[in-house]
């Protein structure tokens, strides 16, 4: 697909990476096959290569309205696309940098800016966020039972202290994580311990910059990979084996970190050393293999696998292998490749597409009566538990040696 980049963006970041993603575009339609929302909503502007089309429109110096940064907020970034395609276009990469021009370039109501705002002020802030959910849980007896499923239930998890190992990791801890479900990393943490590994949290390590590229902020989100570089290069001199990440969501982000920052000189060998670095948990369990983690002892589980681990960082197969090694017996999920609606603040903004997509994941992960739902990362595990009338958890929760699935 050609690409003739307008001379009002001549120089602007990121244009002339787009018009070569552009380019690789052959526009054969089989993304559309697996995109949810062109099978949800049948518009062609709401599958990937009508939103390529748009971008390209834009690209080329066309009139934008309203209507193509509708068609782009829609997308989930689930890239079950990029699986797909035949012809490896980085239609995530190229969203990214749609989005940031549409932000540029189109005034959204008084509104949407307010909410978009309030989300990441709130977001990325931990204490803010971590003092709005306490009152949530204090008001949440005297709510309708509709409305008190929507406040997450708090899971706490008292990190073990150890001793120190000869080998060392580092864990992202996230942003809304620690607040909601702590008891995520302090299972992970257990379970390296297992195997004599040191966990390391580096105190100035804040959000990935995934919320500010699912609305469309490059700037911030580069702002953020250079303050967790700075932070975690100290540990990486000293020694620190990977970057453990228990959010595929955050994982992914991470792993392209030496893309987001390729054009900067003082960080881009940094941020390619970094991005190397990261391994989702699994990965790390799948390789170490520890003994005297919690057995299933044959109960049934099933396990939504996260756009962001499946497409985003093309693991497959690996949390199921780990369960099933440790007693669980695994059920089928049908059409397993399509995304859950959470994707980041995509549930909150989009919340009808959003909600239709839950209940058809929920309807596919409970038809063979598992005992338990998992999954591996934070937002799937929020936007499917408010539904589910089963229990929801993090993998790493079912294995963890202090107890298993609580």
């Amino acid at each position: 697909m050609e690409l003739r980049v307008s001379e009002k963006y001549k120089g602007v970041s990121g244009l002339e990476e787009a018009a070569q993603i552009v380019q690789k575009c052959v526009h054969c339609g089989f993304c559309n096959a697996t995109c949810p929302t062109y099978q949800l909503l049948g518009d062609e502007r709401d599958g990937p290569r009508g939103r390529i089309y748009l971008m390209k429109s834009m690209f080329e110096g066309n009139a934008t309205s309203k209507l193509t940064q509708l068609h782009l907020d829609r997308c989930l970034t689930c890239r079950a696309c990029e699986t797909t395609c035949p012809s490896g276009v980085r239609y995530g990469r190229l969203l990214e940098i749609g989005r940031d021009i549409t932000e540029q370039n189109i005034e959204r109501p008084m509104k949407e800016r307010l909410i978009r705002f309030f989300l990441r002020k709130m977001l990325l802030s931990e204490g803010l966020f971590r003092f709005v959910f306490n009152i949530g849980r204090l008001v949440r007896p005297m709510l309708p039972p509709a409305t008190a499923k929507s406040i997450p239930r708090y899971r706490s998890g008292r990190r073990l202290r150890t001793t120190k190992h000869s080998r060392r990791m580092l864990l992202l801890d996230g942003c809304v994580q620690p607040a909601l479900m702590p008891a995520i990393n302090a299972a992970a943490v257990r379970v390296l311990n297992l195997v004599g590994i040191s966990v390391v949290v580096p105190s100035k390590v804040g959000c990935c910059g995934a919320l500010s590229l699912h609305l469309g902020g490059i700037a911030e989100a580069k702002k953020f990979a250079r303050r967790n570089i700075n932070a975690w290069w100290p540990e990486v001199e000293n020694g620190a084996e990977m970057i453990v990440i228990t959010a595929s969501g955050c994982g992914v982000t991470v792993r392209e970190y030496s893309q987001l920052l390729s054009g900067e000189k003082e960080y881009a060998e940094k941020a390619a050393i970094i991005s190397s670095m990261v391994r989702d948990l699994c990965e790390v369990v799948a390789k170490e293999k520890p003994s005297g983690m919690s057995c299933g002892n044959g109960r049934r589980v099933a396990f939504h696998s996260p756009c962001t681990l499946q497409h985003g960082q093309n693991i497959l197969g690996l949390v199921e292998e780990i369960l099933t090694e440790n007693g669980w017996l695994l059920t089928p999920v049908s059409e397993g490749h399509i995304c859950c609606g959470s994707a980041g603040t995509y549930s909150l903004l989009q919340r009808k597409i959003s909600n239709q997509l839950a209940e058809n994941k929920l309807i596919a992960l409970t038809k063979n009566e598992p005992d338990i739902i998992a999954s591996a990362n934070i937002g799937c595990l929020l936007h499917l538990e408010k539904r589910s009338e089963r229990p929801v958890r993090h993998w790493i929760e079912l294995l963890d040696p202090a107890g298993g699935m609580r």
